[in-house]
């Protein structure tokens, strides 16, 4: 591992690579902070993706990527005369000072828990009028669900036991399944909605994280399907032309492997 002087080094030498690029580059002079946000966001999910993987030669390129993104936001800032990466840096030092106090103060916690409902009640000291209000709106709505919960369990709004989860979860299946038989598209829209959200929530008391476990089904299913399409085009038979028992042949191989 590298020293930190050496970490230090390193980080100055991206900022003397990002003053190039800015002044030299007519790509990266172009760039503002509107047309750099849909590629961070970009480069967030490849991150995700190398997480999920646990494929740690791309955390770290995926790292760099997003590290870069955040030298140039600052560089933008410095620009404008807003803010520098030195500014960035030490608004995140002040707000983890204040909201640890229990590293910086002499509040005393017992748990991970405590802690968490601790950061809950300073937010609101800091003027938010909700603990909802630190969850963005752009976010998945899955992943936004859970933020959600997480939030609302931190000044204690949450259920005491997973049975109690549970149970919820099926009455909301049968609340669903009955504007189902009903037919009324926009109440079993909000059913349907509401059946994910308590799901969401079991999946909690689980310490399970849901978006997590949806990828890893959403790549064992193209994992399946590209073997099931492979095994077609040996055979010279489109997937259109096959009946699903045929298809169900080579599925079932692929669950095997």
């Amino acid at each position: 591992m590298n020293s930190r002087q050496q970490q230090l080094k390193a980080f100055n030498r991206l900022l003397d690579i990002m003053d190039d690029l800015r002044e030299k580059c007519p790509w990266d002079r172009k760039q503002t902070m509107q047309s750099l946000r849909h590629l961070t966001i970009e480069e967030t999910y490849e991150l995700g993706d190398a997480i999920l993987d646990n494929n740690l030669n791309e955390v770290k390129k995926e790292l760099g990527d997003i590290l870069l993104h955040i030298i140039f936001y600052a560089k933008i800032g410095s620009e404008t005369g807003d803010f520098d990466i030195a500014d960035v840096a030490n608004e995140i030092c002040e707000k983890l000072i204040h909201r640890h106090p229990h590293i910086y103060g002499d509040v005393k916690v017992e748990n991970e828990e405590q802690v968490k409902q601790n950061w809950e009640k300073l937010k609101l000291k800091e003027g938010k009028k909700s603990v909802l209000e630190g969850v963005p709106k752009s976010l998945p709505a899955l992943v936004k669900a859970s933020r959600i919960q997480d939030k609302a369990k931190g000044v204690g709004f949450d259920w005491e036991e997973p049975g109690q989860v549970w149970d919820k979860v099926q009455e909301e299946l049968q609340e669903f399944q009955q504007e189902v038989k009903e037919g009324n598209t926009d109440k079993i829209e909000a059913e349907f909605g509401d059946v994910l959200f308590s799901m969401i929530n079991y999946a909690r008391f689980l310490n399970i994280n849901p978006e997590d476990a949806l990828e890893r089904t959403n790549k064992k299913f193209i994992k399946r399907f590209q073997y099931l399409e492979s095994k077609a085009g040996e055979i010279g038979k489109p997937l259109a032309e096959m009946t699903l028992a045929e298809m169900d042949v080579f599925w079932n191989e692929a669950k095997k492997l």
